[in-house]
């Protein structure tokens, strides 16, 4: 039976501390009002076992369509008036993975030892990121649960929808480079190794640019791996560098200052911000609240900092939209104009809505735009690699015409 750790005051007004047995916290909670004590903490007892099983919680993972199924299935129960504890218990029988039935029932063995839904989630940092269980919190604080989980459910479905496009319109990029990258590998290993066997004996001296394409072929050849292993090397310590707060700071800011890719990355920041917005204040929660929970959407460090600056503008009593302005990268003076408009009017969850609808299209056009402009400008490089190869390979060809003739 589990163990507990309590801190409790007597009638007196003693205070007094020590370790209980019971089957859950709730269990233990009772223990101790039969006992005359009032309960300033109950904790279950941590060990070993249950230090290890911390570990592989943070490790799981379920996909991201079962949490959606969780929080739409919860969503619906919860509106139709089952109580949370029973809620989870169908939700975690009527799972389809193993993974994610295992893990809904030890949510639900948590709630029903007195945590609350969020503490509980939270315990699961892989599948629930912290603006999920952020809202989750707010939600549960508000007594909008079932409303807040609904909106959830909507929003990552919407995300999901979101970031497909942006995966998909990288796949045939994405194949050029790696075609390109195999077609100068073929070239530099196998193809000029054996050219270079035919101009060993040529008489005339090598133009200049084919012998920079052999001597490059032959260190590769030569040292091929050495090349690999570090540039494999490097690549761990540029990682390891940007991994850090730091580091992840100054790949954002290049990123944010790339033509084409940063205009697309901030489109993508105001969508997840405007739409988390919006769904925050249509559940009833605070504003500050809701920019605290949006600005963890928006994926971006940088333009989170941003967006923290414009809180504490708005705690001073600032309206939302003056203390938006100051990031015209993120928020552009339409944007703005819109969200003062909204705030006047009090419909400003609506608009935030609409905006991200909106912005969302015209992020899906950029998108194409800049796959159209991506596809042919890969093909001219990788055209103009392979011609220089080609064309340095052959230029002693034409010089050994000449002196034939």
């Amino acid at each position: 039976m589990p163990e507990f750790v309590y801190k409790a005051m007597g009638s007196n007004g003693g205070k007094s501390q020590g370790v209980i047995a019971a089957a859950n916290r709730v269990a233990a909670l009772e223990q101790l009002a039969r006992l005359g004590q009032i309960p300033i903490s109950v904790e279950k007892q941590k060990s070993e076992q249950t230090t290890q099983k911390t570990r592989t919680r943070r490790g799981t993972r379920v996909p991201a369509r079962a949490v959606e199924a969780f929080s739409r299935e919860l969503s619906n129960l919860l509106t139709a008036g089952v109580p949370l504890s029973r809620a989870m218990q169908i939700v975690s029988r009527e799972a389809a993975l193993a993974s994610a039935r295992r893990q809904w029932s030890e949510i639900r063995d948590d709630v029903m030892g007195g945590s609350s839904l969020a503490d509980a989630l939270a315990k699961w940092p892989h599948s629930f990121p912290p603006v999920y269980v952020a809202m989750i919190r707010a939600g549960e604080t508000g007594g909008f649960l079932d409303v807040v989980l609904g909106q959830i459910a909507d929003f990552r479905e919407r995300e999901r929808d979101l970031i497909s496009k942006v995966k998909g319109a990288m796949i045939y990029p994405s194949i050029i480079a790696v075609l390109a990258v195999g077609v100068l590998a073929f070239l530099m290993i196998y193809f000029i190794p054996r050219f270079s066997q035919i101009f060993a004996d040529f008489g005339s001296a090598l133009p200049l640019l084919t012998r920079i394409i052999v001597t490059v072929s032959k260190a590769v050849t030569q040292y091929g791996l050495v090349f690999v292993v570090g540039a494999v090397i490097i690549f761990a310590v540029v990682r390891r560098m940007l991994m850090t707060e730091t580091g992840r700071r100054i790949r954002e800011r290049a990123i944010l200052r790339t033509p084409g890719i940063g205009g697309v990355l901030s489109q993508f920041a105001l969508v997840r911000f405007s739409r988390m917005l919006g769904t925050l204040l249509g559940a009833g929660v605070p504003l500050v609240m809701s920019l605290r929970v949006a600005r963890e959407a928006i994926g971006n460090q940088t333009l989170a900092d941003v967006v923290s600056q414009s809180m504490e503008l708005v705690q001073q009593g600032r309206s939302l939209s003056s203390s938006l302005g100051n990031c015209r990268v993120l928020f552009p003076e339409s944007v703005v104009e819109m969200i003062a408009v909204a705030e006047e009017s009090g419909r400003l969850d609506k608009e935030l809505l609409r905006l991200a609808e909106t912005c969302e299209i015209e992020l899906d056009r950029r998108l194409r735009m800049l796959v159209m402009l991506a596809e042919p400008l890969m093909l001219f490089v990788m055209a103009a690699i392979v011609g220089t190869v080609v064309m340095g390979m052959l230029l002693p060809v034409f010089m050994l015409q000449e002196l034939i003739h």
